[in-house]
């Protein structure tokens, strides 16, 4: 049996961003069911924050996180996604070639939902801090918008889940245990990749919060 080792692949604050979004696009349907508006409201500005923070931490993060890492031509994610029949040992340090564009797919989803939500109305008494911005027929439009981007958001969850069992039943690779633990059981050997500072994570979140801030009070 070949030798391995356990190596750390995520930072904290990868793991935290992940997991918030999870809870965050949970509590946005909720909170979009129920109409409670002002906590839908809340909700959009922290899926806006995390994915601002995560397009920061992917040029200035660990190098993990760093989308130059894991980004690859788009035709080896599909090779990747051809061989997921195939039992074999995880040496990925990153994102494999088909799960880093699944990463950039569910960012710019995200923010383009808690983009768009900043112009939205309910075609009552709440409206996003942007509606001012857009006449009341972009901003229905938008509105429409919205809704059918999480839509996407729910179905490319899905596929994702799916694909998660199937490498953990079919390739035998656990990517949830891994993204909760940070580390993976990879071949001995394999280098560590390079983890950065966390305080710089702690810095470009204020800064990704700020902005928020100053946007969602620009009326």
């Amino acid at each position: 049996m070949s030798e391995t080792v356990r190596v750390r692949v995520w930072d904290p604050w990868v793991r935290l961003t992940h997991w918030s979004l999870v809870l965050l696009l949970g509590a946005a349907y909720l909170t979009a069911e129920m109409h409670w508006f002002r906590l839908h409201t809340l909700t959009g500005y922290a899926v806006l924050t995390l994915v601002v923070f995560r397009l920061l931490w992917g040029v200035f993060g660990s190098e993990s996180a760093r989308f130059r890492s894991f980004l690859r031509p788009p035709g080896e994610g599909v090779r990747h996604l051809r061989h997921i029949h195939r039992r074999e040992a995880d040496r990925e340090v990153t994102h494999n070639a088909a799960g880093g564009w699944v990463v950039v797919a569910f960012l710019l989803l995200l923010g383009a939902q808690a983009t768009l939500g900043l112009f939205s109305n309910d075609d009552s008494f709440q409206s996003g801090p942007l509606r001012f911005l857009v006449s009341k027929e972009t901003s229905d439009w938008l509105t429409g918008w919205h809704d059918v981007i999480f839509d996407v958001l729910v179905a490319l969850v899905v596929l994702h889940v799916v694909a998660l069992l199937l490498y953990r039943v079919l390739k035998g690779q656990n990517l949830v245990h891994a993204m909760v633990t940070g580390r993976k059981t990879l071949p001995a050997g394999t280098a560590e990749p390079r983890m950065a500072n966390p305080i710089l994570g702690a810095a470009l979140l204020a800064a990704s919060a700020a902005f928020v801030w100053w946007v969602s009070h620009l009326g």
